[in-house]
């Protein structure tokens, strides 16, 4: 189990802050680019981790109607031709332009209400080979998980969310479950920004484990 120095780690961004934000309504995703399969697996894995984080879903939104937009694209130019995306993402040509340059193959952009807390996550994911290969369920799973709550920019860079069982199944990793329920439990606050919240979540964290 994580201590408080490594459960930090993951809320603690490239600039030195640290900000911990988790949902504050029901998530009501909406899936673009995908064939009906595929947007099965994508609110499945929804589904999943909701439940696994004790948070809700909803069909829609009463405010936005869809609350998590995940778009899948061939090219970072095809967003620009979505109708009205420019209107939700602010700068959103010098953003293309940026994660052309960058070669980018997946990006995410979140949104909060007056408290602070997750009220939208935008998700784009541009399907090179190396996202095109990796099996459906497992990318719908990893991207979920990085939308559950707002984690550092630094928080995945060394190790991914998923671990590989070793017979071909990809799950969560138990640990990045674990920090994610104790971030909902309702004793818990829906956003912090002092470093002393790691130290409550693995105190959470090591409560449910019943140490």
């Amino acid at each position: 189990m994580m201590d408080a120095a490594e459960v930090e780690r993951f809320f603690t961004r490239s600039d030195g802050t640290y900000l911990f934000a988790r949902w504050g309504r029901p998530i009501a995703p909406v899936v673009f680019g995908v064939d009906t399969a595929t947007l099965d697996i994508v609110k499945g894995a929804f589904e999943a981790v909701c439940q696994m984080a004790g948070h809700q879903m909803a069909e829609t939104d009463p405010e936005l109607g869809a609350n998590v937009m995940v778009f899948f694209i061939r090219a970072w130019d095809e967003l620009l031709e979505v109708p009205d995306l420019d209107r939700l993402i602010d700068g959103l040509v010098p953003l293309v332009d940026r994660l052309c340059e960058a070669e980018a193959n997946q990006y995410r952009v979140f949104r909060f209400d007056a408290s602070g807390a997750i009220k939208a996550c935008f998700v784009f994911l541009r399907m090179d080979d190396v996202m095109s290969a990796q099996p459906a369920d497992a990318l719908a799973l990893g991207q979920v998980v990085q939308s559950i709550v707002l984690w550092s920019d630094l928080a995945f860079t060394e190790r991914a969310p998923l671990g590989d069982l070793g017979d071909g199944r990809i799950v969560l990793r138990p640990e990045i479950g674990a920090l994610v329920r104790a971030g909902y439990d309702p004793v818990m606050p829906a956003v912090a920004r002092d470093p002393a919240h790691a130290l409550r979540l693995a105190a959470r964290m090591q409560m449910a484990q019943g140490n």
